[in-house]
């Protein structure tokens, strides 16, 4: 008999969160378009449950162009109000106000970074922060790390970039490693 595989609790409600947790929470991504990708996905997050959002990417995807940066940032009043009748994805006009703004932002930490990744990377020293956490308690919603990160993000023009949505991302993206401790998925360094 196959031993069942011990997971972070969070993830075991739903079949779409146990593959999420499985395949892409916590795990390096340095590729600009998943960055990207996860940026919009965490700001419509706001207020709203993961789990919402998640049974949503796809739509969200043919929406917002593959999450091509370029494509998104020229979107206009017709693509705008398009997205606002979309029932497929989060109908909400600040956050795709923020998504067209935030695609623009990115470009230009593109053009001063060379990626977005050597931008974002830069606030944990280009290396996954791999935390000890025994239970779901232990998990903060925000840290000093997304606190900077969010306060420069501000600066550069983002929107719906808080503290919360920066740390999300963060662990989204595996900036840090917040898998608990008794998850098989949890790097042991």
């Amino acid at each position: 008999m196959k031993k069942e595989k011990t997971r972070c609790e969070w993830c075991l409600k739903e079949p779409i969160y146990i593959e999420y947790h499985d395949k892409e929470w916590g795990m390096p991504v340095h590729d600009d378009r998943i960055l990207f990708e996860f940026l919009v996905l965490e700001s419509f997050q706001a207020g709203l449950s993961w789990l919402t959002v998640l049974k949503k990417r796809e739509n969200f995807r043919k929406a917002f162009a593959g999450f091509d940066v370029k494509k998104v940032s020229k979107f206009n009043k017709n693509k705008f109000n398009s997205l606002m009748q979309d029932a497929g994805i989060i109908r909400n006009r600040l956050k795709i106000e923020a998504a067209i703004n935030n695609a623009n932002r990115f470009l230009e930490i593109q053009n001063e970074f060379g990626t977005f990744n050597k931008y974002v990377w830069s606030f944990v020293g280009g290396k996954t922060l791999v935390n000890r956490r025994k239970t779901l308690k232990d998990l903060p919603a925000k840290t000093k790390i997304s606190d900077a990160m969010s306060e420069d993000m501000g600066k550069r023009g983002f929107k719906f970039r808080g503290s919360t949505i920066c740390y999300a991302f963060m662990q989204a993206v595996g900036m840090v490693d917040d898998h608990l401790n008794h998850c098989y998925k949890k790097k042991k360094r």
